[in-house]
């Protein structure tokens, strides 16, 4: 890959604007939802889904229902999306507000990171 290649994709990951939001992981069995706030929701998910598979998630609780009913015990969605303008401002207070808000008007959740 030539240097003028490289410099062109690394100014197009740096200019990207990614999903920012409110994820949930929604076990089908039990109802419970467990809530996160995301920078990157797609990033969120393959991490989250990663750390549950590989056993080393640190919510015991959502831990020990994903090892009981596995991926497909469980709904995975973007429950809201932050609309934004500038990917180099820090959202992470807007966010948590929407978790926050997300968590109240969600019956059964709580966050996946405690």
């Amino acid at each position: 890959m030539n240097d003028a290649r490289k410099k062109q994709l690394i100014m197009e990951y740096r200019n990207r604007k990614p999903e920012k939001g409110i994820i949930c992981y929604k076990c089908t069995a039990t109802g419970e939802a467990f809530l996160m706030a995301a920078s990157d929701t797609r990033t969120a998910f393959n991490s989250t889904t990663a750390k549950l598979n590989m056993d080393s998630h640190p919510n015991k609780h959502l831990l020990q229902l994903w090892k009981k009913y596995g991926s497909e015990g469980f709904e995975k969605t973007v429950v809201k999306v932050l609309k934004y303008e500038d990917p180099h401002e820090d959202y992470s207070e807007k966010l948590e507000a929407m978790l926050q808000e997300c968590l109240d008007s969600t019956e059964n959740s709580k966050r996946i990171w405690k």
